[in-house]
C-alpha cells in the first residue's frame, strides 16, 4: 500500500495483531478469520504452483477448501453434508475417468480419512449418473508406508528425471518443508520418505524378476 501512495496504518495493525496472536497463541486456540485467511491462501498459492511444476493447466486446478476444515476443529458433532454437496458439483463439473486420491488413512490430521470418505459419498450419490460407470478411483500412498506389493493394482514407473521433477513440485509447498509438524517417529522430510518409498517399491519388483527402474508409483484400485 506504501507503495502506492496509500495509507498502510490498517495493514499495519493487522499484521502487529496476527504475530501477537501467534506469539501467544495457546494450545488448540482457534485462530481469528484473518489468520485463517492468510493461511489458506498460502496453502492455495503452494499447491497451484506444485500442479503447474507438474504440468497441470490452471483451468484443470481446482482448490476445493472444504469447509470441514475449519469447522470439524472447534465442533463435537460435525456434518459434512456441504462437504458432500460441494464435492458432487465438482465431479459433475469435470466428470473424471480416473480419481487419485490419498490412501493414507494413518495421517496424524486424519484429514485424509475425511477428504476420502466424503468423495466416497459424493460417489455413490452419483452412481446413477453415465460418467460414473467409467470411473476409477485410485489410492496412493504420499509420506507414510507404502502398500505391500501383492495389494498394488497399478505400478508406474519414474525415471530418474521424473523422480526430481516430483521432488521439485514437493518444493512448492514451502510451508510443509523442512521438519514435518506431526513427523510421527519419522523425522525425515515428507519428500525423502517419498522418494525413499517410490524407490524401495522399484527395488521390490526389481528382486522378483521384474523390470529395474529408478522408482515406482504405486496405486490400489478402490472399488465401491
Amino acid at each position: 500500500a506504501k507503495s502506492q501512495g496509500d495509507s498502510a496504518s490498517g495493514l499495519e495493525t493487522l499484521y502487529d495483531s496476527l504475530r501477537d496472536f501467534s506469539q501467544h497463541k495457546q494450545p488448540n486456540q482457534e485462530d481469528p478469520q484473518e489468520m485463517k485467511t492468510v493461511k489458506g491462501l498460502i496453502r492455495k498459492g503452494e499447491a497451484i504452483a506444485g500442479a503447474r511444476f507438474a504440468g497441470v493447466p490452471d483451468e484443470k486446478i481446482h482448490f476445493m477448501d472444504l469447509p470441514f476444515y475449519d469447522r470439524s476443529k472447534v465442533q463435537k458433532n460435525v456434518s459434512y453434508e456441504d462437504d458432500i454437496q460441494e464435492t458432487m458439483k465438482l465431479l459433475q463439473a469435470v466428470k473424471p475417468h480416473q480419481i487419485f486420491a490419498a490412501g493414507d488413512f494413518a495421517d496424524p490430521h486424519g484429514t485424509h480419512r475425511i477428504c476420502f470418505d466424503i468423495m466416497v459419498e459424493a460417489i455413490k450419490r452419483l452412481a446413477n449418473e453415465a460418467w460414473t460407470k467409467d470411473c476409477w478411483i485410485w489410492l496412493y500412498r504420499g509420506a507414510w508406508h507404502e502398500f505391500e506389493t501383492h495389494e498394488i493394482e497399478m505400478a508406474v514407473p519414474l525415471s530418474p528425471q521424473e523422480v526430481i521433477r516430483k521432488r521439485l513440485a514437493i518444493y512448492k509447498h514451502q510451508s510443509q518443508k523442512d521438519l514435518p509438524v506431526f513427523p510421527g517417529d519419522d523425522a525425515r522430510e515428507f519428500w525423502v520418505r517419498a522418494e525413499d518409498r517410490n524407490r524401495e517399491t522399484a527395488c521390490a519388483y526389481d528382486k522378483l524378476g521384474l523390470a529395474e527402474y529408478e522408482a515406482i508409483e504405486a496405486f490400489v484400485r478402490y472399488r465401491i
